[in-house]
């Protein structure tokens, strides 16, 4: 029989009327767990996204490595508010038909987000907890948008930022146990143009489960907690548009599978997860995913 002492307290947290401490959360997006009243909570998470799956003849490879700060503020125990920066170096490498390979790199800061994310529904009963949290923000043209080259002006998927001021909005559900949580979110992106060109709107779906592997038995005594991580990511995006006319080797869809592991403590949280393109529907030529690398930490305050 499992013993609830202060340690157990930590992974079902506010249920037992404690004080908010660091619990289980998904790695690649967010959680309707709240943020408690005047406390923040600062996640860095540092990443490699390799994309060189190209069925065109151009044999395009491109690698990002980048990390992404996230800063969210409990105003009160249903509201809080995230600000998101990224950091970001991105390089292109392409052999143009009859031509020389080429090799085109940008870095710098990318476009920030900041985002509000109110709690509507909540039961807590002892050892778990459900929650409903819509969330809505904007995507900030913080990055450059029109960087160039020796060879001028860089695409605009190698640009470090749109130019463009994008709405989101979603909702994010969490069901939380001693032994497990789940969490599912939908989400959408509306695109708009900037520099002539306009990426296609985002519809995202998804999933995570933390299941708990050590320790099997909760006590008073335990350090911390070793969790397995599954999720899933569903995204669809429309074509691009530039100059008006819509560009037919763009857009279409993914699902990715994500294994992870996350270590929790009481105030903090050390993580890596790895996704892996399941299927990729896109348009035309345009290239696909090989992998997405992601570690990083998180920490209350």
């Amino acid at each position: 029989m499992k013993t609830i002492g202060f340690s157990a307290i930590s992974i079902g947290f506010f249920l037992f009327g404690t004080s908010l401490p660091v619990v289980a959360a998904p790695q690649t997006f967010n959680t309707a767990l709240p943020v408690a009243e005047g406390e923040f909570v600062f996640r860095q998470q540092f990443f490699n996204k390799k994309a060189d799956n190209d069925p065109g003849l151009t044999n395009r490879d491109v690698n990002v490595l980048g990390s992404v700060s996230v800063l969210g503020y409990g105003v009160k125990n249903d509201l809080s508010i995230f600000g998101v920066m990224p950091l970001l170096d991105k390089t292109l490498k392409v052999t143009p038909l009859g031509g020389v390979r080429t090799k085109r790199t940008t870095s710098g800061f990318g476009d920030a987000r900041l985002f509000a994310r109110y709690t509507v529904f909540k039961e807590n009963v002892p050892g778990r907890t459900f929650r409903i949290a819509p969330f809505a923000g904007v995507k900030l043209p913080t990055g450059k948008s029109q960087a160039s080259d020796s060879l001028g002006i860089l695409p605009a998927t190698l640009q470090l930022g749109t130019g463009s001021w994008d709405p989101f909005g979603g909702v994010v559900a969490t069901w939380q146990t001693l032994d497990y949580e789940i969490d599912a979110q939908v989400s959408y992106k509306l695109n708009t143009t900037a520099n002539g060109f306009r990426f296609g709107n985002e519809l995202r779906l998804d999933a995570s489960l933390q299941y708990r592997l050590w320790p099997q038995e909760l006590g008073d005594d335990t350090p911390g907690f070793l969790y397995g991580v599954l999720e899933g990511n569903f995204l669809y995006q429309e074509k691009n548009r530039s100059g008006g006319a819509t560009l037919a080797n763009s857009g279409g869809s993914r699902l990715f599978a994500a294994p992870g592991v996350q270590y929790v403590t009481r105030r903090w949280i050390a993580e890596a997860i790895v996704q892996i393109p399941v299927f990729q529907n896109l348009n035309g030529t345009a290239l696909k995913d090989s992998f997405t690398v992601r570690t990083g930490f998180r920490v209350n305050f």
